[in-house]
């Protein structure tokens, strides 16, 4: 199973591009989009949901405690 980084890497990204392109936030030019895109479809990449929703429980944990 790929991860973010065997996509970044075989685009010449940094991960933190490919998590922009992937949630649709932040500026990414085509050109680069289209780099990630295609090291996905070649990768078969597809997101990790269980790491995904991990991460969303901890920060919505820690954004209650904060309140």
């Amino acid at each position: 199973m790929a991860s973010i980084r065997d996509v970044a890497r075989k685009a010449n990204v940094g991960s933190a591009t490919v998590s922009r392109v992937l949630n649709n936030s932040g500026y990414v030019s085509e050109e680069t989009r289209r780099k990630i895109e295609k090291a996905m479809k070649e990768l078969n990449y597809t997101p990790n949901e269980l790491a995904r929703n991990l991460f969303h429980k901890k920060k919505r944990h820690y954004r209650d405690s904060c309140a």
